[in-house]
């Protein structure tokens, strides 16, 4: 657990130095992922890591947690008690067969849990997640409409198909000419090369690949890089 803070901390004054607004805390070690509910520790942990980062980062960095591969209320439970301001929630309504299996979303679940504790938790749900195909065929805009609408999230996130994938910048254009009153993040793919034609269609960005020292999730995220995609997306947003 202390090797975990460690490298924690260590991102975490990457992306301060380098300009970035937030953070997400996630159990991204655990693959193969569960398809239902993570174990108590990684909750415990979770929420130790993620209070650690707002005592000492929160000043700067807002913290989100997702728990995956979709354990909402594990996510909204660890961040009720460390103080983090947000969750990731990969299926928030609608069905996804996944390389996990077949996930449910249970938008209701998630929203009576946060109004059961009472605090102003954001949700930030996927729409068509990575590393997942719709059950069915499935429109975009409905499923944007119904998981803002509907299920009560506070913003939408689209992703290209895996892990460091870009987004199909025309789908996504055409996401939100069918939904302006939608706040978007890029969830994957963002790199330098395409951060400045991306930019234009979100409120934000998840970036996490093009971060790291040679895009290995494995090697410490690189400051100098964190402060050219901050600065691109400032320019370009």
């Amino acid at each position: 657990m202390e090797a975990i803070l460690q490298g924690a901390r260590r991102d975490a004054l990457a992306l301060a130095g380098g300009g970035a607004r937030g953070v997400i805390v996630e159990n991204l070690g655990d693959a193969p992922f569960s398809a239902t509910k993570v174990e108590p520790h990684v909750v415990g942990a979770l929420a130790v890591v993620a209070k650690m980062l707002v005592d000492e980062f929160g000043s700067v960095l807002t913290v989100g947690i997702n728990a995956l591969r979709n354990d909402a209320l594990a996510a909204i439970g660890a961040a009720a008690v460390s103080g983090a301001s947000f969750v990731r929630v990969n299926v928030h309504t609608g069905v996804m067969v996944t390389d996990q299996g077949v996930i449910e979303g249970n938008a209701r679940a998630s929203l009576l849990y946060r109004n059961q504790l009472g605090l102003p938790i954001g949700i930030a749900a996927d729409v068509l997640v990575k590393h997942a195909s719709p059950l069915g065929e499935a429109d975009p805009v409905q499923l944007a409409q119904d998981t803002f609408h509907r299920g009560g999230a506070d913003v939408l996130i689209y992703t290209g198909s895996g892990t460091g994938k870009a987004v199909d910048a025309q789908k996504l254009a055409a996401l939100r000419l069918a939904c302006p009153q939608i706040p978007f993040w890029i969830g994957s793919g963002m790199d330098l090369q395409n951060v400045r034609s991306l930019a234009p269609l979100c409120e934000g960005a998840i970036v996490g690949t093009a971060l790291h020292e040679g895009q290995d999730l494995q090697a410490p995220l690189d400051e100098r890089l964190v402060r050219k995609m901050a600065d691109a997306l400032s320019a370009g947003g």
